[in-house]
């Protein structure tokens, strides 16, 4: 993967928002403010699952140009997109 570390880096990110979230809930605070945190990390993970799978559609499609003409290769890449942009 082209940025792995760029990746990682927001997935850490996450991470950390995610344990906040909890602490908050373990310290009973406003709900309000707990969704708007939630609201915040599920965004944060939308935009890191975008990168990856930018990744992955550069990656592929370059495989499939130089090496492969296997319309199979090309299936998936279209099925793993579909299957993600379905979820956001």
């Amino acid at each position: 993967m082209g940025d792995r570390e760029a990746v990682i880096k927001r997935l850490r990110r996450i991470e950390g928002q995610i344990k906040g979230i909890q602490k908050m809930v373990e310290e009973e605070q406003f709900c309000g403010d707990i969704l708007i945190q939630v609201s915040a990390a599920r965004s944060a993970l939308n935009s890191a699952g975008g990168l990856i799978l930018e990744n992955y559609i550069k990656e592929c499609i370059k495989e499939y140009l130089i090496n492969s003409k296997n319309d199979d290769d090309l299936d998936e890449l279209v099925d793993i997109m579909v299957k993600y942009t379905k979820q956001n």
